[in-house]
């Protein structure tokens, strides 16, 4: 039952309304280890992606604990790959709670060989030495941020009894650098990239029907983005958070703006349907357009639980998780200064799907 004399979820928005007026570079700290590694039902996990001008996509989770189903509360590294001819490769490699490192006044970790570190000086942006290596398959990245740090509001967001989910993003935009191992390959990788840090108290997927988020990087504006539907449980809620940058500086943070999905093609592959158009719009501020260019990756994420799991997911609880990962054309047109300016670039995003978001 929801609570009608309260909201069933509260956003951290420091105001006025759904937005930030007054907007801080992130802290170090808050990139730290966040979670009480003894307790069960708490999940954190650092992510990292990169595109590479050969085509590749590389992504990688350090997982304190993982909240997916059927690896809930491991901790372990997860890579992808995903190359130019549409192929993937994908693991997570479990590893014992007591050879796992965090620091909790920044980003510093250790799973088994596997690390991430930061070196940060005052009053410039971090650089990330990202190293992941499981037999034939890693990583060996830098990543040079290219605009301060944000969080939406506080950061955290209650969701009635359930429990907190926190997300900050360490920087939105990054140049990256070095080597991807591909088998008997090492690829010289250089592109650009993106890192956020999660943790939370709860199985966040029990209170979903969908979200999508993504990153638009035009040669002036970085913009991330997430709508987050709720279910019925949280009063069929949309959690909305944007920030965008003119150069380093963050000069947007808002959930305040119009999410529209437009075009919606089934997908064979995900089990789902999905929309080849995006706009979104921060009235007299912002407007992006994003028409799908390409499906990068499309699965339907039954298929890597357990056949325990996938009965239950499917018959029990009614869920259809299907999961796209896409890149898009976009148009983005910023009004600041009694001004306007439009640019032309692309964009990835994803989508992860419980029920139909049409």
């Amino acid at each position: 039952m929801i609570d009608k004399g309260k909201p069933p979820v509260r956003e951290g928005w420091t105001g006025p309304g759904r937005r930030d007026i007054t907007i801080t570079p992130l802290k170090p700290e808050e990139d730290g280890l966040h979670i009480d590694m003894r307790k069960k039902g708490m999940y954190e996990w650092w992510y990292f992606d990169a595109h590479m001008e050969t085509g590749h996509t590389i992504v990688v989770f350090f997982h304190a604990a993982n909240p997916n189903p059927g690896a809930a509360g491991k901790t372990g590294v997860e890579i992808t790959l995903l190359r130019p001819d549409g192929s993937k490769t994908q693991k997570f490699v479990p590893y014992s709670k007591s050879i796992f490192a965090a620091s909790r006044d920044r980003a510093d970790v250790k799973i088994g060989e596997n690390y991430l570190r930061v070196q940060q000086l005052p009053g410039e942006l971090p650089v990330y030495e990202v190293y992941v290596k499981e037999k034939d398959l890693g990583c060996h990245l830098t990543y040079r941020a290219e605009v301060n740090g944000w969080k939406p509001g506080t950061g955290v967001s209650h969701f009635g009894d359930m429990g907190y989910f926190a997300w900050v993003v360490p920087f939105a935009r990054a140049s990256v650098e070095g080597t991807v191992t591909d088998g008997n390959h090492t690829i010289q990788a250089k592109g650009v990239g993106y890192h956020d840090h999660n943790w939370l108290d709860f199985q966040f997927q029990r209170i979903i029907d969908y979200w999508m988020w993504g990153r638009i990087y035009s040669p002036r504006y970085t913009v991330s983005y997430a709508f987050i539907q709720c279910n019925r449980k949280m009063g069929n809620h949309a959690v909305k958070v944007l920030m965008m940058a003119d150069g380093r500086e963050v000069v947007l943070s808002t959930g305040e703006f119009d999410f529209i999905k437009e075009d919606f093609e089934y997908n064979s592959r995900a089990k789902h349907s999905y929309p080849k158009k995006l706009v979104i719009r921060v009235p007299d501020e912002l407007e992006i357009n994003l028409s799908v260019k390409d499906i990068l990756e499309s699965q339907d994420m039954l298929e890597n639980f357990s056949l325990p799991l996938r009965l239950i997911a499917k018959y029990l609880l009614r869920l259809r998780p299907g999961y796209f990962r896409l890149a898009s054309n976009f148009e983005i047109s910023v009004t600041r200064g009694g001004g306007t300016n439009k640019e032309t670039a692309t964009a990835l995003h994803e989508i992860v799907l419980f029920r139909s978001a049409e």
